[in-house]
């Protein structure tokens, strides 16, 4: 937004989020410093920030909107608050933390007025995600995906690394298994008797009698731990499968792009996909886009950006392996790109920004945006 458009009377409002207390700073429409107010992160905290800001506005102006930091952690209590009582509000990007402290320093109330001056300059602004949708639930579930997974594993590798510790004998037997006939082996080896609880509610407690069955104990145990663990990784499976084949239909069919690279997509896009305008401001968000980094006489070269959601990018990357395998027209890319010169990393590349327009236009919500007119491949 431009200054010039503006009153004196309006009122720019900055937030810098925290997860007890909210600082903001408010501005008028010349850029002028009006007041500051420090609230708590709750609903009655919400409310006196607004009403601060209301009290602000003079007789010909109007609150123009919220510049805020963190609209998806922190910060979306107040977002969700202020959107639903009409507010405009936008997601600020996070200053250069080390310029910053060296020119003007750090805390809450500059944070604060970073963000406003932002919003005033109209630079560096983004439409939050709304977060009341499907999407919104698929997030929810694949957190609970991940740990699970993550959990699953560690428990698988802590199991081998204990059973290398493991007698010869009892080692030789379920070295050779598979990790799941490894997992149903250990559930089933003998284990100490436990002995009753020492008082009532109390868990009973296994006190082996040597090393070999205290050995037998936790390979046990952690076996067990493994088997409630692949349950529960296989519901929260099952329910992504569910939400991502409603949500968006087109995109799970596409060749290499399963339920969690189809979840993740989503997730990148949010439940307001119309706050993406083009494909190329996707493939940024995704990490997949060429950037221009000549000088001289290389004017014509360009790096891959280091930005955007790792996860998306680690997204893309696993959908393009899966296509350089088993997709005929992506193995004849690889080939003619291969004869050109490019090495596989740089046709990995110009591959996630081609899969990157792809998926786009596959997302729902999605279907009416633009391809961008100039585009430029790693090559």
């Amino acid at each position: 937004m431009s200054s010039m458009q503006l009153r004196r009377d309006d009122v720019i409002v900055g937030v810098d989020t925290h997860k007890n207390t909210h600082v903001a700073v408010a501005l008028d429409g010349f850029g002028g410093r009006l007041a500051e107010l420090t609230v708590s992160a709750t609903a009655t905290g919400f409310e006196q920030m607004l009403e601060f800001c209301l009290a602000l506005v003079g007789p010909t102006g109007q609150l123009i909107g919220f510049g805020i930091e963190g609209t998806g952690s922190y910060g979306v209590g107040l977002t969700r608050f202020l959107r639903r009582r009409g507010h405009q509000v936008h997601e600020i990007a996070r200053p250069a933390r080390a310029a910053q402290r060296r020119l003007a320093g750090k805390n809450d109330t500059i944070d604060a007025e970073h963000a406003a001056r932002q919003l005033l300059a109209g630079h560096g602004l983004a439409t939050p995600k709304t977060a009341d949708g499907t999407v919104e639930m698929i997030r929810l579930i694949k957190i609970a995906y991940d740990g699970v997974v993550q959990a699953r594993t560690t428990t698988m590798i802590t199991l081998k690394a204990t059973l290398a510790t493991a007698g010869e004998d009892l080692r030789s037997t379920l070295e050779k298994l598979t990790d799941h006939k490894l997992v149903i082996a250990c559930a089933a080896l003998d284990t100490p008797a436990p002995r009753p609880p020492v008082r009532r509610g109390a868990p009973a407690v296994v006190v082996p009698t040597d090393p070999e069955a205290a050995m037998r104990h936790v390979l046990a145990v952690m076996a067990h731990r493994w088997l409630v663990l692949h349950e529960e990784a296989k519901a929260h499976a099952a329910s992504l499968k569910a939400l991502t084949a409603a949500a968006a239909p087109r995109l799970v069919e596409a060749v290499g792009i399963g339920y969690d690279t189809a979840a993740q997509m989503l997730i990148t896009v949010g439940d307001n996909p119309g706050r993406i305008k083009s494909e190329a401001a996707f493939a940024k968000m995704c990490g997949a886009c060429p950037i221009p980094a000549g000088s001289g006489m290389t004017n014509s070269r360009h790096r891959l950006y280091r930005g955007g959601n790792r996860q998306a990018n680690a997204a893309l990357y696993r959908v393009v392996i899966v296509r350089m395998r088993w997709h005929r027209p992506t193995i004849d890319y690889v080939t003619r790109r291969t004869s050109e010169g490019l090495s596989k990393r740089e046709i990995i590349r110009c591959l996630k920004r081609y899969l990157a327009r792809e998926i786009f236009h596959l997302l729902p919500g999605t279907e009416g945006a633009q391809a961008s007119n100039h585009e430029v491949l790693i090559a």
